[in-house]
């Protein structure tokens, strides 16, 4: 059978600042989700969030970009943001750029992962979703599950994936994409995503019969709103066994703290930090980036689930090596490199900052030339 599986999040406003998403807007929309599913326009959801980020996730026929599935997220964002202004909550409706739906939710601000696939007998699903930080943040682990032998042993034991695997990388400044082969090409392809501003992991192919093994959400706020409207909280869908990696071998992927930038205003490079969904919360200094995943088993276009993966005390070490990594972080301040490089600031508002300063800035010539001398006339000829 063929089914989809949508993962659409966005930022409809948050409690006490950017670190929660409140109940009540949980449950509006739920009510749509749940009319969309008495109409048959999708067949299951399940609603969550991480940090600030109200996340939908849905499955459904009718492929990606579909337009009646797409809408019913809108509007599912659109009352919940109703109650966000009701209740006076922070940022409401950050997300949504624009004032009314057009067809499909490309361009509009939500962020969105779509799994389009022909169901195996057993369809186990890995669903990650973060706060805080940007789609480039799953580049590392997308590259330990699909192509690292040490991270993921199938790769060498399992005959279904030793051919390797394909990853489709696109430049998000370019808005072009570039596929590129494992092993084979695996320096070229780190050449690319070590820079995840820039390049991102959009979707892994199985080399040996071309099927989708993971998609990742590639919208930024800040290029699409043209100013700094917050980070773009990623999702990713991971397909599991059977010629994909295993749940642990994705998991394991996550169990080291690596950095990534967002964190507060979106200007810091923080650890990401895999937690339980009762701790998805972002409090220390808007952060660090929590990350959450869900699993789930597809049948017949309905979800199974979920498990919530990172309530494990086997995360308990990554989770205190985290805390351990934002201490260390946030001692530098607004250094760097706890602040992000200027190319990344280009969206805040630090260059209205510089333009500010600039008249001011003169030449070293200049200011020699206006600095008053140390020596008076009664100086002249001492010594």
């Amino acid at each position: 059978m063929r089914s989809t599986v949508s993962v659409i999040k966005a930022d409809i406003g948050s409690l006490a600042g950017h670190h929660v998403v409140h109940p009540d807007t949980m449950a509006a929309a739920n009510r749509v989700l749940a009319e969309a599913k008495r109409q048959g326009i999708i067949l299951d959801y399940y609603i969550t969030n991480v940090g600030d980020d109200l996340e939908l996730i849905m499955s459904h026929t009718r492929g990606e970009l579909d337009t009646k599935v797409h809408e019913t997220a809108w509007d599912a964002f659109k009352e919940a943001t109703k109650v966000s202004k009701e209740l006076g909550l922070y940022a409401a409706g950050q997300d949504l750029l624009s004032d009314s739906f057009s067809g499909n939710l490309k361009g509009m601000g939500p962020g969105m992962a779509e799994l389009d696939i022909e169901e195996r007998p057993s369809e186990p699903i890995a669903i990650f979703m973060a706060d805080k930080t940007e789609p480039g943040a799953f580049n590392l682990p997308l590259y330990k599950m699909f192509a690292d032998p040490f991270n993921t042993a199938g790769l060498v034991i399992d005959p279904t994936m030793n051919e390797g695997f394909k990853f489709e990388v696109l430049d998000v400044y370019e808005g072009q994409s570039v596929i590129l082969n494992s092993p084979e090409e695996i320096y070229s392809l780190l050449g690319l995503i070590g820079t995840p501003a820039r390049y991102v992991i959009r979707r892994v192919y199985r080399k040996a019969d071309n099927m989708l093994g993971s998609v990742t959400s590639i919208e930024r706020l800040n290029l699409i709103a043209g100013k700094y409207v917050g980070k773009d909280d990623p999702v990713l869908i991971v397909r599991l066994q059977h010629g994909f990696p295993a749940l642990g071998e994705a998991l394991e992927a996550f169990s080291f703290p690596y950095l990534v930038p967002g964190w507060m205003r979106g200007s810091h490079y923080g650890p990401i930090m895999p937690v339980s969904q009762r701790d998805a919360k972002a409090t220390r200094f808007d952060g660090p980036p929590r990350l959450i995943g869900l699993g789930f088993n597809v049948k017949n276009g309905r979800l199974t689930g979920p498990s919530d993966l990172f309530d494990d005390p086997a995360f308990d070490e990554t989770r205190r090596m985290a805390a351990m990594i934002t201490d260390y972080m946030r001692r530098h301040g607004p250094f760097m490199p706890h602040r992000l490089e200027p190319t990344e600031m280009e969206y805040t508002t630090l260059p209205t900052l510089i333009e500010k300063l600039k008249p001011r800035f003169k030449k070293e010539e200049d200011v020699a030339k206006a600095k008053p001398s140390v020596y008076t006339s009664k100086d002249q000829g001492m010594d």
